[in-house]
């Protein structure tokens, strides 16, 4: 994909969920600031009107370089794409309070339910048939197309894209590792009372998979942040730390006091590098999601389903405002890294960030092929894995375990098996506490309560 001046400045982007009020609005925000760049966004959503009101809301931005324009067909917004954006809902809210709390009356909480545990295993079997039509439509209409996917399960949907189109060029966005490096910043502030420093100052070799990521070397120009961070874990590890925010974590589940990420450095020695909610998905049921009373006491929250629908009405209220002109659309900093990455796969500029792609030996003991989280460097029509290095030793079994489920997950999901699914929904580990009735009893409620969306499956 060559790009002259002139091609940078006719670009079309396929936004695949181009109904979304969160992504969509975000990237509307980025593309505006992007001086060196213009051309058509096609939104595409199978909810046709909320494409549509994005489309009145991007062109409604002042001085925007862009034209965006709902599309009623995926192949009218995918043909001939340059940049393809992958931002969905599998299912709806409904099928999320099955992923969330049906597993509750088993004992099973999950502080998320969408990448890891019973929540996250039910929500990969929808997402697998989407992503493969994506996937197939993206090579009918553009082969040559980057695609940036933002849609959870992360791993579970690049791997698909991937199975389903081995030669797509596409690679996982996630933002965690992000709030890992701003975490260093205030360690640093903190215990070396350095300020103004910037996230990409921050320099960290990423390692694991997505949610689950961890930093095996960090350092801010010749300081070693393992020993700022050792001593600011030492500092907070009873009490949390809570970054001067002004609301307490027990009324917002997205805050937290970081005590799951301290504890893990405790005890294994690395930075985990997710949020704790997050992370504490990914580690045996009893370490941190026993019972609610554990989750406070380790300083996190489990996002309910009634949450989600009361931040998605305050988002419908923005829409409305948005549309009737009563709010106007500020650009801020938004903080994410999806148009810089489209920029330098332009060549308009070089970055090195965090993706998600095959593992192609830049971590050499996990499989070739396992879709991993490390850094890689992009530039014009390249990106390249940046070598991280082997798991460390002492989380290569908490790491590998995931790995594992992940690809038994996708093989089980493009089988459209439910047998082969059951056998490996049985092993996932947050569910390992339950005796063979409660496993089959909580799958078949599970399945029979989204079974809307899986009736592909046999």
């Amino acid at each position: 994909m060559n790009f002259d001046i002139d091609n940078v400045k006719k670009l079309k982007i396929a936004y695949i969920g181009g109904g979304s009020r969160g992504w969509a609005w975000t990237l509307m925000n980025d593309l505006t600031k992007a001086n060196d760049m213009s051309g058509s966004v096609y939104l595409y959503d199978i909810d046709f009107n909320a494409a549509l009101n994005n489309e009145k809301i991007g062109q409604s931005i002042v001085d925007s370089q862009w034209k965006y324009i709902a599309v009623k067909t995926i192949e009218e917004a995918l043909t001939d794409a340059n940049f393809v954006i992958i931002s969905i809902l599998p299912g709806s809210f409904n099928e999320m309070e099955i992923d969330i709390h049906e597993p509750e009356k088993y004992g099973i909480y999950q502080s998320v339910g969408d990448t890891t545990g019973p929540g996250g295993f039910f929500r990969a079997l929808r997402t697998i048939p989407m992503i493969q039509k994506i996937a197939r439509a993206i090579r009918n209409c553009c082969p040559s197309a980057w695609v940036i996917n933002y849609t959870n399960p992360m791993s579970i949907c690049v791997k698909t894209l991937y199975t389903e189109f081995p030669k797509i060029k596409a690679f996982g966005c996630c933002h965690e590792v992000f709030g890992t490096q701003n975490l260093l910043i205030k360690a640093l502030e903190d215990i070396k009372k350095i300020r103004n420093v910037k996230r990409n100052d921050i320099c960290v070799n990423v390692v694991g998979i997505n949610h689950f990521t961890w930093f095996t070397e960090a350092h801010y120009h010749n300081i070693d942040l393992f020993e700022v961070y050792r001593e600011f874990v030492d500092k907070y590890y009873d009490g949390g730390y809570t970054n001067g925010n002004r609301e307490h974590w027990m009324n917002n589940s997205f805050l937290s006091t970081e005590r799951v990420k301290f504890d893990l450095f405790k005890r294994f020695g690395y930075i985990a590098a997710a949020g704790d909610r997050h992370l504490a998905e990914f580690m045996d049921k009893e370490d941190y999601l026993e019972s609610p009373e554990c989750v406070k006491k380790w300083q996190f929250g489990l996002t309910g389903i009634s949450w989600r629908r009361e931040d998605l009405e305050r988002r419908m209220e923005r829409s409305r405002k948005l549309l009737s002109g009563e709010e106007k659309f500020n650009l801020k900093e938004t903080g994410e890294e999806g148009v810089m990455q489209m920029n330098a796969l332009l060549g308009l500029s070089k970055m090195v960030t965090n993706v998600n792609i095959p593992n192609m030996g830049q971590i050499p003991n996990l499989p070739f092929g396992a879709i991993v989280e490390t850094n890689a460097s992009l530039m014009a029509d390249s990106l390249k894995p940046v070598y991280a290095g082997n798991i460390p030793d002492e989380i290569y079994f908490n790491v590998k375990r995931i790995v594992d489920e992940i690809e038994e997950t996708v093989q089980a999901g493009i089988s459209r098996d439910l047998n082969q699914a059951y056998k490996c929904f049985v092993k996932g580990h947050l569910i390992s506490s339950l005796d063979d009735n409660q496993k089959r009893n909580l799958f078949n409620s599970m399945y029979d309560k989204t079974k809307k969306y899986l009736r592909e499956y046999k």
